[in-house]
């Protein structure tokens, strides 16, 4: 009977084990999630919280597929943008301030010189609106005195001679500024690209001798009338002229 009764004990205890060590199981894998739990709520993160970073960390495109929304359409808005730029750029401008007088300077070119004198006239909005003319190459001495003399320009001051090399033909660009109107002006004269030349002014203005020396040095570019047209900075026996488009060094190594 003891032996019995002590099976049967002994029996009991083992079916019982099982279902401790399952509680014992759940409880153990319970407790990470309760210790994160608190982890989270520790640094002041809730649940609610915790899912808008997941959801913050999905890429847009997939964000966007499983909210069953298109991505951003990108190149739709930058054909907006250049179609605004287009038509901003159509839009017509405001009248320059400096258009009467440049007006009044190609009235009095054109009635004193001939019509045939200014080949072009605009305004150069970004160089502080100033008023230029394209004069024609024969003409440009008459044109250049009248400048000089006649009372209503007095381009007493000569502020700058460049030359420039445009591949197809060659110019020359003036800056004048008459210091006792106050007004500037811009002239440009054009010239041939094979056989280029200007007639020089060194007469009229004094300060474009060692301008047109420099122009003819590194672009070739004759002006006769000059006094002592020779080059100016490279060597009398240097090759051909370096600022011109075209220009190969005789030596490459150079």
């Amino acid at each position: 009977m003891t032996d019995s009764k002590d099976r049967k004990e002994s029996g009991g205890a083992s079916e019982k084990e099982p279902t401790e060590l399952k509680q014992g199981g759940e409880k153990a894998e319970a407790a990470p999630a309760e210790g994160a739990e608190k982890k989270a709520a520790a640094k002041g993160e809730t649940p609610e919280k915790k899912a808008g970073k997941e959801e913050a960390a999905k890429p847009v495109e997939a964000r966007a597929k499983g909210e069953g929304k298109k991505p951003p359409a990108r190149p739709a808005a930058r054909g907006a943008r250049a179609a605004a730029r287009r038509k901003k750029v159509e839009e017509p401008q405001e009248p320059s301030p400096k258009q009467p007088l440049l007006d009044a300077f190609v009235k009095r070119i054109t009635d004193v010189v001939g019509k045939e004198a200014v080949e072009e006239s605009y305004i150069n909005r970004p160089n502080g609106h100033l008023p230029t003319i394209v004069v024609k190459n024969e003409k440009w001495r008459d044109v250049a005195r009248l400048l000089r003399e006649d009372e209503s320009f007095s381009f007493d001051y000569l502020v700058n001679v460049s030359g420039v090399d445009y591949e197809d033909h060659m110019e020359v660009v003036y800056h004048f500024e008459s210091l006792s109107h106050k007004h500037r002006l811009c002239v440009r004269v054009k010239a041939d690209r094979q056989d280029p030349s200007v007639a020089s002014v060194t007469d009229i203005w004094s300060g474009a001798n060692w301008d047109e020396r420099e122009i003819y040095d590194l672009l070739g570019i004759q002006f006769p009338g000059h006094p002592n047209l020779k080059r100016i900075l490279m060597p009398e026996n240097w090759v051909g002229h370096p600022l011109r488009k075209d220009y190969e060094p005789a030596d490459p190594d150079i």
